[in-house]
């Protein structure tokens, strides 16, 4: 029994001292630049929170935003991690790295298996790289075209016309228990038949498809909220179903699989060629076009496609809205800003046309700066494909070049990058005036960067822009007072409203808030 027992402890010797030295052969091939040093990696979902020497937290790059960076004295830092396998990361907030990694595709290619979260339909645009990426980009990119913007605009105002109309009526006041709870629908029905051509309404009059068990809107609703079931539920649970919520999810997953392979058949069947310009419709044209039929996308990645432009388009923009309703709430006097310029540019009381747009910057600047403050994805993945270097430097203007050996991986760290004083002043502040003039453009990526930044933004952009005009021209937006929290401070009230979680992209926990009619 000793004999085993000291057998099984010198295998763990061993090992341990095996670990140590890949990690300190790691640590030594990046000349021990500043960073954290820790066991377990950033990406390990069962750490969220930091714990010195342990692990660095997944929740950190929000957490922290640009502090780690000011404690370390340079706006590129390393990560270096033993366990499971020693592996040094790269974080990045200076924007001048950012922009020479993220333009280099060939030296600083995608990880895509680290998005196998978003294959589940099929191939797709995000989860792809290489000469894949280029062929599916080529075929989806005319999809967001300017008439796709237009019709995005003119569905948005619909919307929102038909809850003002048909839910909200002559209510003075109306009170919401989460904001989300409102968003969300709002950005579902806007890509429902912008994106897809099918139109959904407030008043819940979506007749249930024949073969279906739950309607297109409640599916994709399930799906968006709950798809991280799908990544920590082996299959052989989510068949079992042992609990209510995935029993539900994966009904909402087998059934939206089935609508979209549905309206894949429609259109390629449909024998009226009428013009469309939602993007499913465009998509599915370009696909046509493809003069060589073996570059064009299979069923499959059609449908891979489409969910993709169902998620990009309605979780991101939604919890986006979100977190813009809460600050304007926060902040009465830009909300009274954004309400002037809006009534200058429609001062006549008309419903705002796309064509008004241009003018409304006042509106485009709340949105970019909610965007900024509150970066839907926290970390954009890269890697190196080779032995190379990138330069960064600090807040005294010193420059560094930082050793990257081949396989080191990167993150574009989106609140590091947002928060940097380096090119934000007073970037704890919400200050949207600060997108009306020049603005460093090289700073801000809540849509990604480089030729892989996000195809949606323009239409992202216009469904936010389309929303805050016309919400804000007809209702006052304040915070809903509650009795428990009646002598809380204003940094208090503050710290609850935007108390912040993770799922595919960060979303408030919880915020009431009351709309009033002006």
């Amino acid at each position: 029994m000793q004999t085993a027992i000291l057998v099984a402890l010198s295998v763990v010797v061993l090992y341990v001292l095996q670990k140590y030295l890949e990690f300190r052969r790691a640590v030594n091939s990046i000349r021990d630049h500043p960073g954290f040093r820790t066991v377990f990696t950033m990406a390990n979902p069962l750490l969220m929170w930091r714990i010195p020497g342990i692990a660095p937290g997944n929740f950190s790059p929000w957490t922290y935003k640009h502090q780690d960076f000011v404690d370390k004295g340079w706006d590129v830092i390393s990560q270096v991690h033993a366990w499971p396998r020693t592996t040094v990361t790269y974080l990045l907030a200076d924007a001048g790295a950012i922009r020479d990694v993220a333009n280099a595709r060939a030296r600083f290619p995608k990880p895509v298996e680290q998005y196998k979260i978003l294959s589940f339909y099929g191939s797709n645009i995000v989860i792809t790289e290489g000469d894949e990426w280029k062929r599916q980009r080529r075929i989806a990119a005319p999809a967001f075209s300017e008439r796709n913007n237009k019709l995005v605009w003119d569905e948005t105002i619909n919307v929102m016309l038909d809850l003002f109309d048909n839910v909200w009526g002559d209510k003075q006041q109306i009170e919401v228990d989460h904001i989300v709870d409102l968003t969300v629908p709002i950005a579902l029905y806007i890509i429902g038949i912008a994106g897809f051509g099918r139109r959904m309404s407030w008043s819940d009059e979506e007749a249930l498809s024949s073969g279906h068990k739950l309607k297109f809107k409640d599916a994709l609703h399930t799906v968006s909220t709950d798809l991280f079931l799908k990544v920590v539920c082996p299959g052989w649970l989510l068949r079992l179903g042992p609990t209510e919520r995935i029993r539900h999810f994966r009904l909402a997953y087998d059934d939206l699989e089935l609508y979209m392979h549905e309206m894949v058949r429609a259109r390629k069947q449909s024998e009226k060629k009428e013009e469309r310009y939602d993007l499913m419709s465009s998509l599915l044209d370009a696909n046509e076009d493809e003069s060589d039929g073996k570059t064009r996308l299979s069923d499959e990645e059609l449908v891979g496609n489409i969910f993709i432009f169902l998620i990009a388009g309605h979780e991101t923009t939604a919890h986006t809205l979100a977190y813009t309703f809460i600050m304007l709430a926060l902040y009465p006097e830009e909300q009274k800003k954004l309400f002037n310029h809006i009534k200058s540019v429609i001062g006549d009381g008309r419903i705002p046309a796309y064509e008004d747009m241009n003018a409304l910057t006042y509106s485009l600047a709340v949105f970019n700066e909610t965007l900024r403050m509150f970066p839907p994805v926290n970390g954009i993945p890269k890697y190196s494909a080779e032995d190379t270097t990138i330069v960064t430097s600090n807040a005294a203007g010193e420059k560094c070049t930082v050793v990257v050996p081949q396989g080191a991986r990167f993150l574009i760290h989106t609140p590091g990058l947002h928060y940097n004083p380096r090119y934000w002043e007073d970037p704890y502040e919400f200050k949207p005036a600060r997108f009306l003039g020049d603005w460093p453009r090289d700073a801000f990526c809540p849509f990604s960067a480089g030729p892989r930044a996000c195809l949606g933004r323009r239409f992202s952009e216009t469904e936010g822009v389309a929303i805050l005009s016309l919400l804000v021209s007809r209702y006052r937006i304040e915070v809903r007072e509650e009795p428990q929290f009646v002598a809380e401070t204003f940094d208090e009230r503050k710290a609850r409203l935007l108390s912040s979680a993770q799922s595919i992209t960060l979303h408030p926990v919880r915020a009431p808030l009351v709309f009033k009619r002006r």
